[in-house]
């Protein structure tokens, strides 16, 4: 697959990989509707004129990931291939357009049907659009603060005994961590109840600017990000959750999905004619 034009819709929250550095799992949609995941990709690394954006069209050179058995998986032909912003989607006329490409897809309501399609070898879904019955709740968790001490000093030392590595690379630090761990409980279309953790890029930088603009205070800063995604996107929007896969856990967990991004225009009232 070569000059591939996606759709971006998904930037999970940057993880610390041993073995890449630092990484963010990028989806989004082809022209048809169809998913498509895009990993690795060390996004920070990359120049200002390649950091897309969600709802920007980008173009990539891009080849099956054969390393991930779930099929919407690919990855950048090579380390430093180049991403091309092509335009961004606006938010106008209610997300009109961004709606146009992203509904070609099935909206999921039950849980069930979609984890058994996940689980199923000859579909083996691993993204998704769903739409929830019901949000019942916004848990927000307390995890460990900062990254394993152990992948930290494998990075320190790759990166000192590179011979290769550029001037910039000992001025990039790591993405801080995020110290919280945000979730959704929601119920589906036939009743049933779930709990599903929030990766989305989105949810980890409104909790640092929220934290900023507190001066440092956590409780505060973590009240304002409950207050955006249970008050705002839950209560007054019309909430789609995309939904993904990890490789690890696609056929051993329970539930193997996680909430990895939220669409959320405004709710349309229809008029009646008569």
């Amino acid at each position: 697959m070569a000059k591939t034009k996606v759709l971006i819709a998904v930037k999970t929250y940057p993880a610390i990989s041993v073995k890449y550095d630092e990484l963010v799992c990028t989806a989004g949609f082809l022209e048809d509707g169809t998913w498509i995941r895009i990993f690795p990709i060390q996004f920070r690394k990359k120049s200002f004129g390649e950091q897309y954006k969600k709802y920007d069209w980008v173009e990539i050179d891009l080849v099956k990931n054969t390393s991930d058995f779930r099929k919407e998986s690919y990855r950048p032909v090579s380390y430093d291939t180049e991403i091309k912003i092509l335009e961004n989607i606006p938010t106008d006329g209610n997300w009109v357009l961004r709606k146009e490409v992203i509904f070609q897809n099935k909206v999921y309501t039950d849980i069930d049907e979609l984890i058994a399609e996940a689980k199923n070898r000859d579909i083996m879904t691993s993204l998704a659009i769903f739409k929830p019955n019901e949000i019942i709740d916004f848990t927000i968790e307390e995890v460990e603060r900062e990254w394993d001490k152990k992948k930290l000093e494998i990075l320190k030392h790759e990166r000192s005994s590179n011979l290769f590595a550029q001037e910039d690379e000992d001025l990039f630090e790591v993405v801080r961590k995020l110290p919280y761990k945000f979730s959704y409980v929601l119920r589906d279309s036939k009743g049933k109840q779930s709990k599903m953790m929030i990766e989305d890029w989105e949810i980890g930088q409104l909790f640092w600017n929220c934290l900023a603009r507190h001066e440092g205070n956590e409780s505060k800063a973590i009240a304002d990000v409950k207050k955006k995604y249970l008050d705002d996107f839950a209560r007054t929007k019309d909430l789609h959750l995309y939904l993904g896969t990890s490789q690890l856990h696609h056929l051993t967990a329970k539930n193997p999905f996680m909430i990895i991004g939220t669409f959320h225009p405004k709710i349309e009232h229809q008029l009646r004619l008569f």
